[in-house]
């Protein structure tokens, strides 16, 4: 009844092996990372494209003033924009906030799984963000 940190008749070593992947599980680790990598990098140039499609959407004096506004970083200012035009880029506004939380929350994924010290881990995630910036890219250009 010794209730140690140990189990019975387990030495360390036997604990640590035990909690070590197998082949298989490491293979699907690096996988589910590298493709967490390459969503990441697809997403951060989605909201890029839906940033410029917003603007481009809105009236020319609406979105020269918005555009200018980002740059400042003025939050808290009261614009002359028209009712229909302010809701559409509240919506937009609001999805892109939304999609920021997503890039983050898989932004942090990705980082706690480098953090593991994994060379093949890190390998993924340097992959996938190859990958996903080679596949992703193109469409920043397409309108």
């Amino acid at each position: 009844m010794g209730g140690g940190v140990l189990g019975e008749g387990q030495s360390l070593a036997d604990r640590v092996a035990a909690a070590q992947l197998s082949p298989t599980g490491m293979a699907l680790s690096v996988l589910v990372i590298l493709l967490l990598a390459v969503l990441y990098e697809a997403i951060k140039v989605g909201k890029a494209k839906l940033l410029h499609q917003a603007l481009v959407s809105m009236p020319a004096s609406a979105s020269t003033q918005l555009s200018r506004e980002s740059e400042q970083d003025l939050t808290g200012s009261d614009t002359a924009l028209a009712g229909g035009t302010r809701l559409r880029w509240f919506l937009c506004h609001f999805g892109q906030s939304l999609i920021h939380v997503a890039q983050v929350v898989i932004s942090y994924f990705i980082m706690l799984a480098v953090m593991t010290y994994n060379a093949w881990i890190f390998f993924g995630v340097v992959l996938g963000s190859a990958v996903g910036y080679y596949l992703a890219y193109p469409f920043l250009g397409t309108d």
